[in-house]
């Protein structure tokens, strides 16, 4: 005997039958669940909301009717802005939270590192223990770079060569340093 795939007792038309009949109940549920939302939310209105009768009224009356149901919905209106500001609040707060969790469940949390002063030779003391014993001097194997002197001009203030140079007492300058 060998163990190959079971079977299914159940014929494929039969399990087709079964998935729509399932269908359909659950459609009819469906229905059933949206209609009873509807009947709920025209109670709570009829409760909250009584209708208005508008017939036989003067015209001092509807406008108190008016400015009443103006008042009314002002008061609706600060309230529906008071929940709108809670729930924003704790939808930020629900998401602080949240990144919070994951931060700690992260396994790639780096701690926060402290500088430290350490001079070279405690830092070579710590990286080689016992085989340090004498300091290197750093600096004495550095080269030397020679550095050539660059001609630098005189930067002056130009107001003040403008002056100079001003009247004749300037073109005498000028000639004199022409003729050399």
């Amino acid at each position: 005997m060998a163990d190959g795939p079971k079977k299914s007792k159940i014929s494929s038309s039969r399990k087709l039958g079964l998935k729509i009949r399932l269908l359909a109940v659950a459609a009819q549920m469906l229905q059933e669940d949206t209609e009873q939302k509807i009947k709920e939310r025209e109670t709570a209105l009829a409760e909250r909301v009584p209708p208005l009768n508008l017939s036989g009224l003067s015209l001092q009356e509807l406008l108190d009717l008016c400015k009443d149901l103006h008042h009314k919905i002002d008061v609706v209106d600060e309230e529906r802005y008071d929940i709108g500001l809670k729930v924003s609040k704790n939808e930020k707060e629900i998401g602080d939270m949240n990144l919070k969790i994951i931060e700690l469940q992260s396994k790639f949390k780096k701690p926060t590192l402290k500088r430290v002063k350490i001079s070279a030779e405690a830092m070579l003391s710590v990286l080689l223990g016992s085989k340090h014993k004498e300091s290197i001097d750093f600096k004495a194997n550095l080269k030397t770079v020679k550095k050539e002197e660059e001609k630098e001009e005189e930067v002056t203030d130009w107001r003040k060569n403008v002056e100079a140079m001003s009247g004749m007492e300037g073109r005498k300058k000028l000639f004199d340093a022409s003729g050399n």
